[in-house]
């Protein structure tokens, strides 16, 4: 016969048993509040979801900028800089990773494609093969409190442009464009504050009909208008046929201490200068001036849509023109129909707050 020996329970096994069930119920909730702690959790796609709709804002500004309302100047002020809005891809691109959000990566797309649709091209070099072209124009806002317009006109003399126009000429400095310049160019028309320097002749000059009205307005002298002041058409005789010459300052742009950003006077000049590019009979065209915007800038849309960019068909990067210092935006420009632009650079600093630009042309 087997004996079987039976435990014992004594109060110390019941002791150590108590205290192993409450351990395991305790382990039990933690586990259960634990899972449901990660299940409340966001995850990845529900993460950063005010990075995700800056993202989405950043694309549809620039997908839908030429609806921005122009109220108080807000459009044009957007248009002006809107390829420095890519600035802002990286920095949300940290602040996704940041989060570990994969919805504002994501999100990231729609600025990334927009903005290399728009800017893209612009990224590198779109000139031609270097060699020589039928005519080189150049243009420069010399700035009207130039700290060395002798020092300017020599450079300019020496930029090997055929045909140069100067904007903001000033009354007090004139004589030393003049006197520099007449070296390299024999033939010269100024009227008011513009002028067009010429190595060919020139003829049929006129004062264009731009007329120019806002706070500015009051430092025109008495009896003058905007429209002999502020831009001029000519024809340049070349080989190849004449060619029209426009040079053009449109209306400054200022932020108001009340108002917001004023353009009132630029947008109306723009208008002005559109008619009359849409009058010319000659199939030839070139436009030299300070626009005082970008041609992203919905407001000179009726000038951009009649002449193509010099800068954007053969140019190198942005060629940002101002302020000199550190340039932000191309608000100088050279605009041609008719002939094909080869080469465009920016030229090197003068005395102005400005950067002088050049292109090469060819028939």
């Amino acid at each position: 016969m087997t004996q079987v020996d039976t435990a014992r329970t004594g109060p110390e096994d019941t002791g150590r048993h108590d205290s192993r069930d409450r351990r395991d119920s305790r382990a039990g909730r933690e586990g259960w509040r634990g899972m449901l702690r990660a299940a409340s959790r966001p995850g990845p796609w529900r993460r950063g979801g005010v990075l995700a709709a800056l993202a989405v804002l950043l694309g549809l500004t620039l997908l839908l900028h030429a609806r921005i309302t122009d109220r108080a100047g807000l459009g044009s002020l957007v248009e002006s800089f809107l390829p420095w809005t890519g600035l802002f891809v990286p920095v949300l691109l940290i602040g996704a990773l940041w989060r570990r959000s994969a919805s504002a990566a994501g999100a990231l797309l729609l600025p990334v494609v927009v903005w290399l649709h728009l800017f893209g091209g612009l990224l590198g070099d779109r000139s031609g093969p270097a060699g020589p072209t039928d005519l080189t124009v150049a243009e420069h806002n010399v700035a009207a409190g130039n700290s060395d317009p002798a020092g300017t006109a020599r450079s300019l003399a020496g930029s090997g442009a055929d045909v140069l126009a100067l904007v903001e000429l000033t009354d007090e400095d004139l004589g030393t464009y003049e006197k520099g310049l007449a070296a390299a160019y024999p033939h010269h028309t100024v009227l008011g504050t513009v002028g067009l320097w010429s190595k060919l002749p020139l003829s049929g000059t006129r004062p264009l009909d731009i007329t120019n009205h806002g706070p500015l307005a009051a430092t025109r002298p008495a009896g003058e208008t905007w429209s002999s002041l502020r831009a001029l058409r000519t024809t340049v005789a070349t080989d190849r046929g004449p060619l029209a010459v426009y040079v053009a300052h449109l209306g400054s742009v200022r932020l108001m201490p009340r108002g917001g950003f004023w353009t009132d006077s630029r947008d109306r000049d723009a208008r002005a200068l559109a008619e009359a590019l849409a009058a010319e009979r000659n199939e030839r065209v070139v436009l030299l001036g300070d626009l005082n915007g970008t041609t992203d800038d919905g407001a000179l849309d009726g000038i951009t849509s009649r002449l193509g960019s010099s800068w954007t068909e053969a140019g190198d990067g942005f060629g940002f023109t101002w302020p000199a210092a550190f340039p932000v935006a191309r608000i100088d420009h050279i605009l041609v129909r008719g002939v094909r632009t080869e080469r465009s650079w920016v030229l090197p600093a003068t005395g102005s707050d400005h950067l002088p630009v050049a292109a090469g042309l060819r028939w």
